[in-house]
């Protein structure tokens, strides 16, 4: 007799409660056999485990054994991507491009590289013959991050050489997924607007001669239409989320996928499957749904007193989602400055007077202002806290009338090309797979035959070495 739904999922539900049940850790054994979690130390400093010449991330630095708080840097090859954005800013030009040629060969471009090679990545936009049919529309996804991840595995069926590890042919296959990732993003947007929003469906061709930003504005709109500044605050974005070294969550899962002697194909549908998490990519849509509840509680948008006392409620614990979080402050890295943040609020400041929307940035500049001393108020300690990219990047993409479910996929646009270099790097240079070790503290339990074993309606946790808890972990 088959099983109705309400008994499937009761049966899953008492299953789950056994899953849980059984693996409780005590916290206390991290300390005792000095676990890095999270391969943090105990600090926030990461467990050095790689070496890169891509790019760097600096917020502190560690003077006579302790850290000490510096303005951010983000560098790339080398170069401060501030320097990459004035020089690219003064010329009124689209520098991702630009961006993704320096990851992925290691100096700047010359004019006719950079022709060369924004002209190679025009050509690659569109999708296989049919792909779009068969990979897209026929499988949509209500998520975007999943439909890219889908995009780039079945990219594997297209491909004529999909196994083939030397650099040329991986190399081949990453700059197809940097031009491709726009037009992916976008069309799963669009079958997602037809199947699950009941939405009209709009399938543009990209133009080989356009930016990555200009095609993608171009292929969510139904009128393809955009203006000048709308593409250069995107491009910027992008610029600003293409690389952040190799120890964030995505770029590692790069490095340990490519460390395994996988294809190109399996280890960036990892990265994809990294960033979706929401302690990864997802950090600016809960700033933008934070601000939305901000902004319904909060009567005077410019008394700094109203807003410092909302906050405040915010981290005890008492508004919003009542984590404590005030979501775009502080990083694990950045101490006194995120240079990220700072390059894209200045932009955002002149397209916020460009949509009428000046009011709106001077509460985002006041929270900017407020938010860290509040924190500071309520956890203390020497740590500063400074506002992140996730801050402004959500409010950016709102005024450029992007939906919420493109922002996550926006980054995985952008990250591409940081991937792709962190991908070669690590078949050039590595050559050992990833292999940490975890400390097992189960004990050995004597078998029991079939006949012998009692069935209990919870299952204990295995014991223990001593002190460990059976109610389960808490954070």
């Amino acid at each position: 007799m088959q099983s109705t739904t309400e008994e499937k999922n009761g049966f899953i539900n008492k299953l789950s409660i056994l899953a849980q049940n059984n693996d409780p850790i005590d916290h206390s054994l991290y300390a005792k056999y000095d676990v890095k979690r999270g391969l943090r130390y105990a600090d926030g400093r990461g467990v050095l485990v790689g070496l890169t010449r891509i790019g760097d991330v600096v917020g502190y630095e560690v003077q006579d054994g302790k850290k000490v708080a510096v303005p951010g840097k983000l560098v790339y090859r080398g170069y401060s991507v501030e320097d990459i954005v004035r020089d690219i800013e003064s010329r009124h030009e689209f520098g991702y491009e630009q961006c993704a040629y320096l990851l992925l060969f290691g100096n700047l471009p010359t004019r006719r590289q950079l022709e060369e090679f924004t002209a190679f990545l025009g050509e690659l936009r569109m999708l296989p013959p049919n792909f779009t049919e068969d990979m897209i529309m026929k499988a949509p996804s209500c998520d975007i991050m999943n439909k890219m991840a889908r995009g780039v595995l079945a990219s594997y069926s297209y491909d004529p050489d999909p196994e083939n590890r030397n650099v040329a042919n991986i190399l081949r296959q990453c700059i197809e997924l940097i031009s491709r990732f726009s037009t992916l993003a976008a069309y799963g947007y669009q079958a997602k607007r037809r199947y699950y929003d009941g939405k009209s469906m709009y399938i543009h061709n990209p133009v080989p001669e356009l930016s990555t930003a200009e095609n993608f504005l171009r292929l969510i709109r139904s009128d393809r239409s955009y203006t000048q500044s709308e593409a250069e605050i995107l491009d910027l974005a992008l610029i600003l989320h293409a690389e952040h070294g190799g120890g964030n969550n995505s770029s590692l899962t790069v490095h340990v996928v490519s460390s395994a002697d996988t294809d190109t194909y399996s280890a960036i549908a990892a990265a994809v499957g990294s960033l979706k998490g929401r302690r990864h990519g997802g950090a600016n849509i809960r700033v933008m749904e934070m601000m939305d509840d901000i902004k319904a509680n909060v009567r005077d948008w410019s008394n700094e007193n109203e807003i410092a006392e909302y906050l405040r409620k915010i981290a005890r614990k008492e508004a919003f989602d009542h984590t404590g979080l005030i979501y775009g402050q502080g990083h694990a890295v950045y101490t006194i400055s995120d240079p990220r943040a700072t390059l894209l609020r200045d932009k955002a400041e002149e397209l916020a007077k460009e949509k009428g929307c000046e009011e709106e940035f001077g509460l985002y500049r006041s929270i900017e202002k407020l938010a860290p001393k509040i924190l500071e108020e309520f956890h203390g300690g020497d740590k500063k806290i400074c506002t992140n990219v996730d801050f402004y990047s959500g409010f950016v993409y709102t005024m450029l009338n992007i939906p919420r479910e493109l922002f996550t996929p926006l980054f995985a646009i952008a990250r591409i090309a940081g991937w792709s270099a962190h991908r070669i790097e690590e078949i050039v240079a590595g050559g050992r797979i990833y292999r940490p070790a975890y400390k097992n503290v189960s004990t050995e339990r004597a078998y029991i035959p079939m006949e012998d074993r009692v069935e209990q309606e919870s299952f204990p946790a295995a014991a223990v070495e001593e002190g460990v808890r059976t109610s389960g972990p808490s954070d």
